[in-house]
Protein backbone atom coordinates (compact mmCIF):
# COMPACT_ATOMS: atom_id res chain seq x y z
CA UNK A 1 0.00 0.00 0.00
CA UNK A 2 1.31 3.44 -0.90
CA UNK A 3 2.10 5.45 2.25
CA UNK A 4 -0.21 8.33 3.11
CA UNK A 5 1.35 11.70 2.26
CA UNK A 6 0.56 15.01 3.99
CA UNK A 7 1.26 18.05 1.82
CA UNK A 8 2.14 21.39 3.37
CA UNK A 9 3.50 24.03 1.00
CA UNK A 10 6.80 22.63 -0.38
CA UNK A 11 7.19 19.76 2.14
CA UNK A 12 5.90 16.22 2.03
CA UNK A 13 5.84 14.08 5.17
CA UNK A 14 5.31 10.36 4.62
CA UNK A 15 3.67 8.74 7.62
CA UNK A 16 5.54 5.47 7.01
CA UNK A 17 8.88 7.22 7.66
CA UNK A 18 8.30 9.58 10.59
CA UNK A 19 7.62 7.24 13.53
CA UNK A 20 7.30 7.87 17.23
CA UNK A 21 10.66 6.26 18.02
CA UNK A 22 12.67 8.84 16.11
CA UNK A 23 10.57 11.68 17.54
CA UNK A 24 11.30 10.38 21.04
CA UNK A 25 15.02 10.07 20.27
CA UNK A 26 15.05 13.60 18.86
CA UNK A 27 13.39 14.88 22.05
CA UNK A 28 15.96 13.11 24.25
CA UNK A 29 18.93 14.47 22.27
CA UNK A 30 17.39 17.96 22.21
CA UNK A 31 17.13 17.85 26.02
CA UNK A 32 20.80 17.04 26.49
CA UNK A 33 21.23 13.29 26.03
CA UNK A 34 24.05 12.08 23.80
CA UNK A 35 23.48 9.66 20.93
CA UNK A 36 25.39 7.06 22.98
CA UNK A 37 23.08 7.55 25.96
CA UNK A 38 19.98 7.30 23.76
CA UNK A 39 21.24 4.12 22.13
CA UNK A 40 21.92 2.53 25.52
CA UNK A 41 18.57 3.62 26.92
CA UNK A 42 16.59 2.48 23.88
CA UNK A 43 18.77 -0.61 23.21
CA UNK A 44 19.48 0.49 19.63
CA UNK A 45 22.86 0.87 17.95
CA UNK A 46 24.38 4.35 17.82
CA UNK A 47 24.44 4.20 14.04
CA UNK A 48 20.73 3.31 14.06
CA UNK A 49 19.91 6.38 16.15
CA UNK A 50 22.08 8.62 13.96
CA UNK A 51 20.52 7.33 10.72
CA UNK A 52 17.00 7.80 12.13
CA UNK A 53 17.75 11.42 13.11
CA UNK A 54 19.22 12.06 9.67
CA UNK A 55 16.05 10.67 8.03
CA UNK A 56 13.94 12.93 10.23
CA UNK A 57 15.93 15.98 9.11
CA UNK A 58 15.51 14.86 5.51
CA UNK A 59 11.76 14.61 5.95
CA UNK A 60 11.51 18.03 7.64
CA UNK A 61 13.71 19.51 4.95
CA UNK A 62 16.35 21.25 7.06
CA UNK A 63 18.95 20.41 9.74
CA UNK A 64 17.47 20.16 13.22
CA UNK A 65 20.66 19.35 15.17
CA UNK A 66 24.27 20.49 14.90
CA UNK A 67 27.46 19.34 16.57
CA UNK A 68 28.75 21.26 19.57
CA UNK A 69 31.85 19.50 20.82
CA UNK A 70 30.86 15.95 21.67
CA UNK A 71 27.15 16.70 21.89
CA UNK A 72 24.39 17.86 19.58
CA UNK A 73 22.40 21.02 20.03
CA UNK A 74 19.29 22.37 18.37
CA UNK A 75 19.50 24.56 15.30
CA UNK A 76 17.08 27.42 14.92
CA UNK A 77 14.74 25.13 13.00
CA UNK A 78 15.13 22.49 15.70
CA UNK A 79 14.05 24.98 18.37
CA UNK A 80 10.91 25.72 16.37
CA UNK A 81 10.24 22.02 15.79
CA UNK A 82 10.76 20.68 19.33
CA UNK A 83 7.63 22.13 21.04
CA UNK A 84 5.50 20.48 18.38
CA UNK A 85 7.27 17.16 18.97
CA UNK A 86 6.67 17.51 22.71
CA UNK A 87 2.97 18.11 22.15
CA UNK A 88 2.66 15.26 19.64
CA UNK A 89 4.27 12.75 22.00
CA UNK A 90 2.18 14.00 24.92
CA UNK A 91 -1.01 13.70 22.87
CA UNK A 92 -0.09 10.18 21.82
CA UNK A 93 0.69 9.17 25.41
CA UNK A 94 -2.60 10.73 26.53
CA UNK A 95 -4.50 8.85 23.83
CA UNK A 96 -2.97 5.51 24.82
CA UNK A 97 -3.76 6.21 28.48
CA UNK A 98 -7.35 7.14 27.59
CA UNK A 99 -7.90 3.90 25.68
CA UNK A 100 -6.34 1.82 28.46
CA UNK A 101 -8.51 3.46 31.10
CA UNK A 102 -11.61 3.18 28.90
CA UNK A 103 -11.04 -0.57 28.81
CA UNK A 104 -10.21 -0.76 32.53
CA UNK A 105 -11.01 2.36 34.59
CA UNK A 106 -9.17 0.99 37.64
CA UNK A 107 -5.84 1.13 35.81
CA UNK A 108 -3.79 3.92 34.30
CA UNK A 109 -1.20 6.45 35.38
CA UNK A 110 -1.94 9.70 37.21
CA UNK A 111 0.56 12.55 36.83
CA UNK A 112 0.78 14.60 40.04
CA UNK A 113 2.87 17.74 40.56
CA UNK A 114 3.70 19.09 44.02
CA UNK A 115 6.34 21.19 45.82
CA UNK A 116 9.05 19.48 47.83
CA UNK A 117 7.64 20.74 51.14
CA UNK A 118 4.48 18.65 50.71
CA UNK A 119 6.42 15.56 49.65
CA UNK A 120 7.32 14.63 53.22
CA UNK A 121 3.77 14.28 54.53
CA UNK A 122 0.62 15.27 52.60
CA UNK A 123 1.33 13.74 49.19
CA UNK A 124 2.64 10.39 50.55
CA UNK A 125 -0.35 10.17 52.90
CA UNK A 126 -2.84 10.75 50.07
CA UNK A 127 -1.05 8.34 47.73
CA UNK A 128 -0.88 5.65 50.40
CA UNK A 129 -4.56 5.79 51.31
CA UNK A 130 -5.56 5.84 47.64
CA UNK A 131 -3.33 2.93 46.66
CA UNK A 132 -4.81 0.84 49.45
CA UNK A 133 -8.06 0.78 47.48
CA UNK A 134 -6.73 1.15 43.91
CA UNK A 135 -3.57 -0.93 43.64
CA UNK A 136 -3.55 -1.06 39.83
CA UNK A 137 -3.28 2.71 39.43
CA UNK A 138 0.27 4.01 38.97
CA UNK A 139 1.58 7.53 39.55
CA UNK A 140 4.07 9.80 37.79
CA UNK A 141 5.31 12.35 40.35
CA UNK A 142 6.94 15.69 39.55
CA UNK A 143 8.38 18.34 41.87
CA UNK A 144 7.44 21.93 41.06
CA UNK A 145 8.71 25.12 42.68
CA UNK A 146 6.25 27.45 44.42
CA UNK A 147 7.09 30.25 42.00
CA UNK A 148 4.45 32.96 41.96
CA UNK A 149 4.43 33.33 38.20
CA UNK A 150 4.97 29.70 37.21
CA UNK A 151 2.43 27.77 35.15
CA UNK A 152 0.15 25.30 36.93
CA UNK A 153 0.19 21.53 36.43
CA UNK A 154 3.90 21.43 35.56
CA UNK A 155 3.16 23.50 32.48
CA UNK A 156 0.22 21.27 31.54
CA UNK A 157 2.07 17.94 31.80
CA UNK A 158 0.37 16.89 35.07
CA UNK A 159 -3.22 15.84 35.69
CA UNK A 160 -3.32 17.34 39.19
CA UNK A 161 -1.25 19.69 41.30
CA UNK A 162 -1.23 19.67 45.09
CA UNK A 163 0.51 22.87 46.09
CA UNK A 164 0.49 26.27 47.73
CA UNK A 165 0.00 28.50 44.70
CA UNK A 166 -3.41 29.96 43.94
CA UNK A 167 -3.69 30.28 40.18
CA UNK A 168 -5.94 32.66 38.29
CA UNK A 169 -9.29 31.16 37.29
CA UNK A 170 -11.22 34.29 36.33
CA UNK A 171 -11.00 34.70 32.55
CA UNK A 172 -10.96 38.49 32.99
CA UNK A 173 -7.74 38.26 35.03
CA UNK A 174 -5.90 35.70 32.92
CA UNK A 175 -2.78 36.60 30.95
CA UNK A 176 -1.53 35.25 27.62
CA UNK A 177 -0.13 31.76 28.13
CA UNK A 178 -2.11 31.03 31.31
CA UNK A 179 -3.69 27.58 31.55
CA UNK A 180 -7.38 27.12 32.27
CA UNK A 181 -7.69 25.37 35.62
CA UNK A 182 -10.06 24.60 38.46
CA UNK A 183 -8.71 25.16 41.97
CA UNK A 184 -9.95 24.14 45.42
CA UNK A 185 -8.46 24.96 48.81
CA UNK A 186 -8.00 21.71 50.71
CA UNK A 187 -5.98 22.66 53.81
CA UNK A 188 -4.31 25.43 55.77
CA UNK A 189 -0.74 24.98 56.96
CA UNK A 190 0.57 26.97 59.96
CA UNK A 191 3.96 28.63 59.69
CA UNK A 192 6.68 28.43 62.32
CA UNK A 193 9.86 30.32 63.09
CA UNK A 194 12.84 27.99 62.64
CA UNK A 195 15.45 28.65 65.35
CA UNK A 196 18.78 26.94 65.99
CA UNK A 197 18.59 25.09 69.31
CA UNK A 198 21.39 27.31 70.66
CA UNK A 199 19.49 30.54 69.89
CA UNK A 200 18.85 33.06 72.69
CA UNK A 201 15.08 32.62 72.20
CA UNK A 202 15.23 28.83 72.32
CA UNK A 203 14.14 28.61 75.96
CA UNK A 204 10.83 29.76 77.50
CA UNK A 205 12.63 32.15 79.87
CA UNK A 206 14.32 33.94 76.97
CA UNK A 207 11.16 34.89 75.08
CA UNK A 208 10.49 38.66 75.36
CA UNK A 209 7.62 39.74 77.55
CA UNK A 210 5.57 41.13 74.69
CA UNK A 211 5.34 37.60 73.26
CA UNK A 212 4.26 36.08 76.58
CA UNK A 213 1.43 38.60 76.81
CA UNK A 214 -0.21 37.15 73.69
CA UNK A 215 -2.39 34.05 73.96
CA UNK A 216 -1.32 30.90 72.12
CA UNK A 217 -4.15 28.96 70.56
CA UNK A 218 -4.51 25.32 71.51
CA UNK A 219 -4.02 24.30 67.90
CA UNK A 220 -0.70 26.10 67.44
CA UNK A 221 1.03 25.82 70.81
CA UNK A 222 4.22 23.81 71.14
CA UNK A 223 4.76 22.27 74.57
CA UNK A 224 7.74 23.81 76.38
CA UNK A 225 8.26 26.76 74.03
CA UNK A 226 5.95 29.80 73.86
CA UNK A 227 5.04 31.41 70.60
CA UNK A 228 7.11 34.27 69.23
CA UNK A 229 6.15 37.50 67.52
CA UNK A 230 8.19 38.36 64.46
CA UNK A 231 8.99 41.78 65.93
CA UNK A 232 11.08 39.90 68.52
CA UNK A 233 13.48 38.77 65.77
CA UNK A 234 13.48 41.95 63.67
CA UNK A 235 17.25 42.37 64.12
CA UNK A 236 18.10 38.73 63.41
CA UNK A 237 19.65 37.52 60.14
CA UNK A 238 17.05 35.67 58.06
CA UNK A 239 17.39 32.68 55.75
CA UNK A 240 14.76 32.35 53.03
CA UNK A 241 13.86 30.90 49.68
CA UNK A 242 14.70 32.92 46.60
CA UNK A 243 12.59 35.91 45.62
CA UNK A 244 9.70 34.85 43.42
CA UNK A 245 8.75 32.04 45.79
CA UNK A 246 5.21 32.17 47.22
CA UNK A 247 6.53 31.26 50.67
CA UNK A 248 9.19 33.98 50.46
CA UNK A 249 6.57 36.60 49.60
CA UNK A 250 4.35 35.42 52.44
CA UNK A 251 7.25 35.67 54.90
CA UNK A 252 8.26 39.10 53.64
CA UNK A 253 4.66 40.31 53.95
CA UNK A 254 4.42 39.02 57.53
CA UNK A 255 7.62 40.82 58.47
CA UNK A 256 6.43 44.02 56.82
CA UNK A 257 3.18 43.83 58.79
CA UNK A 258 5.32 43.43 61.93
CA UNK A 259 7.09 46.69 61.12
CA UNK A 260 10.40 45.63 59.58
CA UNK A 261 12.04 44.32 56.45
CA UNK A 262 13.89 41.03 57.04
CA UNK A 263 17.66 41.12 56.58
CA UNK A 264 18.07 38.07 54.36
CA UNK A 265 21.69 36.90 54.45
CA UNK A 266 21.24 33.52 52.74
CA UNK A 267 18.80 32.43 50.03
CA UNK A 268 18.18 28.73 49.35
CA UNK A 269 16.61 26.79 46.51
CA UNK A 270 14.52 24.56 48.75
CA UNK A 271 13.44 24.24 52.36
CA UNK A 272 15.97 21.53 53.20
CA UNK A 273 18.74 24.04 52.40
CA UNK A 274 17.03 26.67 54.52
CA UNK A 275 16.68 24.33 57.51
CA UNK A 276 20.30 23.22 57.13
CA UNK A 277 21.52 26.81 57.34
CA UNK A 278 19.34 27.43 60.39
CA UNK A 279 20.76 24.30 62.04
CA UNK A 280 24.25 25.69 61.47
CA UNK A 281 23.31 28.78 63.48
CA UNK A 282 23.44 31.17 60.53
CA UNK A 283 20.04 32.73 61.03
CA UNK A 284 16.30 32.20 61.53
CA UNK A 285 13.65 31.35 58.96
CA UNK A 286 9.90 31.26 58.40
CA UNK A 287 8.95 27.72 57.38
CA UNK A 288 5.89 25.43 57.33
CA UNK A 289 5.19 23.68 60.61
CA UNK A 290 6.68 20.16 60.73
CA UNK A 291 4.13 17.37 60.59
CA UNK A 292 4.05 14.42 62.97
CA UNK A 293 6.26 11.63 61.67
CA UNK A 294 7.93 13.74 58.97
CA UNK A 295 11.75 13.69 58.65
CA UNK A 296 12.12 17.15 60.26
CA UNK A 297 9.81 16.45 63.21
CA UNK A 298 11.15 15.43 66.60
CA UNK A 299 14.24 16.42 68.53
CA UNK A 300 17.00 17.97 66.46
CA UNK A 301 19.19 21.03 65.99
CA UNK A 302 16.24 23.21 64.88
CA UNK A 303 13.28 24.32 67.00
CA UNK A 304 9.94 25.48 65.54
CA UNK A 305 8.02 27.78 67.92
CA UNK A 306 4.66 29.08 66.67
CA UNK A 307 4.48 32.54 65.11
CA UNK A 308 1.86 34.61 66.94
CA UNK A 309 1.42 37.22 64.20
CA UNK A 310 -1.93 37.18 62.38
CA UNK A 311 -1.85 35.45 59.00
CA UNK A 312 1.08 33.14 59.81
CA UNK A 313 -0.27 30.32 57.68
CA UNK A 314 -0.41 29.28 54.06
CA UNK A 315 -3.16 27.62 52.07
CA UNK A 316 -2.83 24.34 50.21
CA UNK A 317 -4.75 23.92 46.95
CA UNK A 318 -5.77 21.13 44.60
CA UNK A 319 -5.58 22.19 40.95
CA UNK A 320 -6.79 20.35 37.85
CA UNK A 321 -7.40 21.31 34.19
CA UNK A 322 -10.56 23.13 33.18
CA UNK A 323 -10.19 22.66 29.43
CA UNK A 324 -10.24 18.86 29.38
CA UNK A 325 -11.86 16.06 31.33
CA UNK A 326 -9.64 14.02 33.61
CA UNK A 327 -9.17 10.37 32.71
CA UNK A 328 -10.90 7.91 35.07
CA UNK A 329 -7.86 7.14 37.26
CA UNK A 330 -7.03 10.84 37.71
CA UNK A 331 -10.66 11.63 38.51
CA UNK A 332 -10.69 8.83 41.10
CA UNK A 333 -7.64 10.34 42.79
CA UNK A 334 -9.05 13.89 42.65
CA UNK A 335 -12.22 12.73 44.38
CA UNK A 336 -10.15 10.79 46.92
CA UNK A 337 -8.10 13.87 47.85
CA UNK A 338 -11.23 15.94 48.43
CA UNK A 339 -12.89 13.17 50.45
CA UNK A 340 -9.81 12.72 52.66
CA UNK A 341 -9.40 16.39 53.53
CA UNK A 342 -13.15 16.91 53.97
CA UNK A 343 -13.15 14.07 56.51
CA UNK A 344 -10.18 15.63 58.32
CA UNK A 345 -7.78 12.79 57.56
CA UNK A 346 -4.68 15.03 57.45
CA UNK A 347 -1.58 14.40 59.50
CA UNK A 348 -1.44 16.81 62.49
CA UNK A 349 1.29 19.32 63.17
CA UNK A 350 4.12 17.78 65.17
CA UNK A 351 4.08 18.60 68.90
CA UNK A 352 7.56 17.13 69.38
CA UNK A 353 9.60 19.53 67.29
CA UNK A 354 11.07 21.16 70.37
Amino acid sequence: MRPMTFRHKMYELQSSIVDTDVLRWFKQVAEGATVTEVSELEMVTQSGVSRALARLEQEVGTPLLEKSGRTLRLTGAGQVFKPHVDRALAQLRGGLDAVAQFISPETGTVAVAFPQSLGSWLVPDLLGSFRAAHRDVAFRLTHVRDELHGLPLDGGAADLEIGTRRFRTDLREMRPGDLLVHIKQIATEPLRLALPRTHRLASPEAVPANSADSPISATSAVPGLPGIRLADVATEPFIALRTGSALRKLGDDLCQAAGFRPRVVFEGDDLSNVRGLVAAGLGVAIVPAPRAGSPVAGAGPVLYPPILDAGAERSIYLTWPADRALLPAAELFRAHVIDMVTAGHIRPVSAAST
